[in-house]
């Protein structure tokens, strides 16, 4: 296909993935960092965040196996991801990978509802992260925060104050240099990888075979109902592929860190969580804190401070990466002029310091006055629909341009994207209707807004001179 016709199709070609002049972002990340990033991510923020919520409404002690129904299934569509991330390795994930399969107007849409997801994401950590905190302070040091100043107002409260404060200060430690975020993030995925280990060794020995019967209360829809909720774990390994324009060796790293992330997360998300169901009844754990919960309940000792201390960090850690994707997906977004072309303008050190403060504020509005469960559930339904199309990408790709180099090729195509393709819808019929009303709502709004903005202004709605400096910010 040649670039006039991919420009009449509206669709950006995997090798002209950018245009001329326009803002980009150093090449400063490595195997180990990318590694780190997705591990740092996917290996903690929902473990202890969702593990609780999913546990109480959906599944019972059979979380372990919705957890493992989850990890199948981003397995599959972590393959699908790592084909075209080493096609296209720039920012964006698959808004991007969208861009160069499906053309233009699909691939707005999922960069849309990847917004959601990322931005609902951190809303999430964030909540979780308050949850923790708050009952650490009380447990540690008998210092009880008022109710209304820890909940929003559908809980009975005001503001959620201590989530509101904690993404202003991821957002200014992300407004510095790529390289000190990745920094900060491998000096603490050790603690998050320990916290969890150390959930396991300590946790195991309180558990009682008692709190597991029955062991699925909901039968097996509620297995694949929790693993709908569960799949907000699993969500680390985007944060790679939307790391990829920073990434030293893209074709070959992003692929070994996204799939060795799925595969590290899938066993260690069903020990906790057996260990935790085993700890406390399953109905007990059903807030944004169940790790503290648990642990709170059994009254284990200094042990029991340590890991809900940890636990603390290990969500900070989260949220950085979280909020570092998303500003890298709506990057990516504005830099093709679907979205403002002023956000993605770069600062001295090459981060784009414009849309980390807007959507740091965005998050950390949503965080202050929504509460868990309506956060989680809409963050799974972006990221089931964003999945499910990157999977039809490989297929369409693989038909019409078979001879493309492909530094990594998804195996047993058709097989495994047609099953990633199936999980996702699977998973995601199984989330509330209002879930879905809201998710409506959402697509709506961006229909709108990328017919009312994005296709007139879209760098291939007509060619145009290069773009202006880099440092605008």
């Amino acid at each position: 296909m040649t670039t006039a016709s991919a420009r009449r199709w509206r669709r950006r070609l995997p090798d002209t993935t950018t245009e001329a002049g326009a803002p980009t972002l150093a090449r400063r990340l490595g195997r180990l960092d990318l590694t780190a990033m997705g591990v740092g991510t996917i290996v903690g923020a929902g473990i202890f965040v969702i593990t609780g919520v999913a546990a109480a409404e959906k599944a019972g002690p059979a979380i372990v196996l919705s957890f493992v129904l989850a990890g199948a299934v981003c397995a599959l569509v972590a393959l699908c991801y790592s084909e075209l991330a080493a096609m296209v390795p720039v920012s964006g994930s698959a808004y991007t990978y969208t861009y160069a399969t499906l053309g233009e107007a699909p691939a707005f849409l999922v960069g849309w509802n990847l917004l959601l997801e990322f931005v609902i994401a951190g809303a999430a950590v964030a909540i979780g992260w308050s949850g923790t905190t708050v009952s650490a302070l009380d447990s540690l040091f008998g210092i009880t925060i008022p109710h209304a100043l820890v909940a929003g107002p559908a809980e009975g409260g005001v503001v959620n104050l201590p989530a509101i404060l904690i993404v202003a200060a991821v957002v200014a430690v992300l407004v510095g240099e790529v390289t000190f975020t990745a920094r900060i993030t491998k000096a603490l995925v050790g603690v998050t990888i320990g916290v969890l280990v150390l959930v396991v060794a300590v946790g195991a020995p309180h558990a009682s075979v008692d709190n597991w019967t029955p062991f699925a209360p909901f039968g097996v829809g509620g297995i694949i109902g929790g693993a709908a909720i569960a799949f907000f774990a699993f969500l680390g390994f985007d944060v790679v592929a939307a790391s990829a324009e920073e990434a030293r060796d893209p074709r070959r790293d992003v692929p070994f860190a996204i799939i060795g992330t799925v595969l590290i997360a899938t066993v260690l998300y069903a020990l906790v969580s057996a260990v935790l169901t085993g700890m406390v009844p399953f109905a007990t754990l059903n807030n944004g804190a169940p790790i503290a919960t648990a642990f709170g309940a059994v009254r284990i000792g200094w042990i029991g401070d340590v890991i809900v201390i940890a636990s603390i960090i290990a969500l900070t850690k989260g949220l950085l990466l979280i909020v570092y994707a998303q500003v890298r997906l709506m990057f990516a977004m504005c830099r093709d002029r679907l979205l403002p072309y002023r956000l993605a303008a770069t600062g001295k050190r090459s981060t784009p310091v414009r849309l980390t403060l807007l959507l740091g504020v965005l998050g950390a509005v949503i965080a202050g006055l929504l509460p868990i469960d309506i956060v989680v559930e809409l963050v799974n339904i972006g990221a089931l629909s964003a999945f499910a199309v990157v999977c039809v990408g490989v297929l369409v790709l693989r038909r019409a341009e078979p001879e493309r180099e492909r530094p990594f090729r998804t195996p047993l195509v058709p097989v495994v994207p047609l099953l990633a393709l199936f999980g996702c819808v699977l998973l995601a019929t199984t989330l509330e209707v209002l879930t879905w009303v809201r998710f409506g709502v959402w697509v709506l709004v961006g229909i709108a807004v990328y017919l009312g903005y994005g296709r007139k202004r879209s760098t291939l709605a007509e060619p145009r001179p290069a773009a202006g400096p880099q440092v605008g910010a």
